[in-house]
């Protein structure tokens, strides 16, 4: 699949606004996002990409703030490298789980080890939404447990339950990119109890699961969230992430309308991780 490359620069910069932008971009359809000092990158597959779509976000804040936008065309085959050279670095989270690319050489040692093969797939935990999942798998015994994994991404986190030792994850993702990448992480990982699903939540049926993670979009998860109530065994528990601070009242309400129990939550950089029991 071919990709848009997106780079904006606003000025005055403004962390809040990178947020809101990379929130608002996602709903029309960019899936990935990095940092930068004066704003970030966005990609988008290129047959998604719309230029009045995304001249409609911006506008917004046109009033407030000055706009810079590069765009890249970026063929299938490259993507791997431009990881390799500008995104993926190796790090450790929770200081007990090291994640890494096959081409680190260097690399920071920890109790559990992932290797990621990078593509386009969501999750080198990098980001923090991936990073406040991680940090609450770590701190689970999942011995034994059923463990679902929505927007899978990469596979980081089915990889890190399973070794942690979940008797069985299902791992589901929209994205081609991500069922394949889950596929090809599991096999480097050498993990086998991972089943991975190209789909959506209608994939659930007569599942049951004790723990649930669901880093997807607030409002996809605000759309789903009945379908994960509904395979969450009593007692069990749901993480979900992918959304900001001020999103957590329409998250909780939609949760305590279902009947879970707010547990608490984690925040880092505005990115929150909510965790509800049945």
């Amino acid at each position: 699949m071919d990709y848009q490359k997106i780079t904006i620069s606003f000025s005055p910069f403004q962390e809040w606004l990178r947020d809101i932008l990379n929130a608002q971009m996602a709903e029309i359809g960019f899936d990935s996002f990095v940092e930068t000092e004066e704003g970030f990158e966005a990609f988008i597959p290129d047959k998604n990409f719309s230029e009045e779509n995304l001249n409609k976000v911006l506008n917004a804040f046109s009033d407030d703030f000055e706009f810079e936008v590069k765009s890249e065309f970026i063929k299938d085959q490259n993507w791997n490298k431009e990881w390799e050279k500008n995104y993926f670095e190796a790090l450790v989270i929770g200081g007990e789980c090291s994640i890494r690319a096959p081409f680190h050489t260097e690399y920071p040692r920890a109790k559990y080890e992932i290797v990621i093969e990078p593509n386009m797939a969501f999750g080198t935990g990098n980001h923090e939404t991936t990073a406040t999942i991680v940090e609450s798998i770590l701190q689970k015994d999942l011995s034994g447990k059923t463990i679902l994994d929505m927007g899978c991404g990469t596979g980081i986190l089915s990889i890190l339950a399973s070794m942690k030792g979940a008797k069985r994850i299902t791992a589901i993702d929209i994205d081609k990119w991500s069922y394949e990448g889950t596929l090809e992480n599991a096999k480097l990982n050498q993990i086998k109890n991972i089943d991975v699903y190209l789909g959506d939540a209608k994939l659930l049926t007569n599942q049951n699961f004790d723990l649930i993670f669901a880093n997807i979009h607030k409002n996809v998860l605000l759309d789903d969230m009945e379908a994960y109530y509904k395979v969450l065994n009593h007692g069990g528990t749901l993480i979900m992430s992918g959304f900001y601070s001020e999103d957590i009242p329409d998250i909780k309400a939609k949760a305590e309308s279902l009947g879970l129990k707010d547990v608490g939550f984690v925040e880092k950089n505005n990115w929150v991780a909510h965790s509800f029991q049945k």
